[in-house]
């Protein structure tokens, strides 16, 4: 399989980004401006100053960091964290495993999100087209540049 899908690696890396940061955005929109129904179901935003209206904007401005490949690293980074934290405070005190739970969909972004943190943006980004490296710095072929 490695020798079909190997040389397509980078843009199916880029697309996972993409679509992963579209969605995390998505879950943001939802509570902060009660898009796609309000993360009620009411349609209605969450109020900024609660703890969910906070997770709702890391959500929606860390996704979109990610989506466009912005700081990528330490946007997914923080997100990553963001839903370890709500994994433990929402899901784990009901029990231990995520199928039980309903804990999956956490657990699943907050290792996707650390896997983003470790790669980098990639192709497709903001930070590729700033001539940026992974971790946000100038860079010139692969060299850090510096700055007097």
């Amino acid at each position: 399989m490695d020798r079909i899908l190997g040389r397509y690696s980078e843009p199916i890396y880029a697309i996972l980004r993409i679509v992963v940061g579209l969605f995390f955005a998505c879950h943001g929109a939802q509570k902060v401006f009660g898009a796609f129904g309000g993360a009620g179901g009411n349609g209605q935003p969450l109020p900024l100053t609660s703890f969910f209206g906070v997770g709702g904007l890391i959500e929606l401005i860390t996704g979109l960091l990610i989506l466009v490949g912005l700081f990528a690293s330490w946007a997914a980074f923080i997100a990553s964290g963001e839903m370890a934290v709500a994994y433990f405070m929402a899901h784990f005190p009901q029990g231990f495993w995520p199928i039980v739970n309903k804990g999956e969909l956490a657990a699943v972004y907050a290792f996707l999100f650390l896997y983003i943190a470790a790669r980098g943006s990639g192709i497709w980004s903001l930070d590729q087209a700033l001539g940026r490296g992974r971790d946000g710095t100038r860079t010139d072929a692969g060299v850090p540049v510096t700055t007097r």
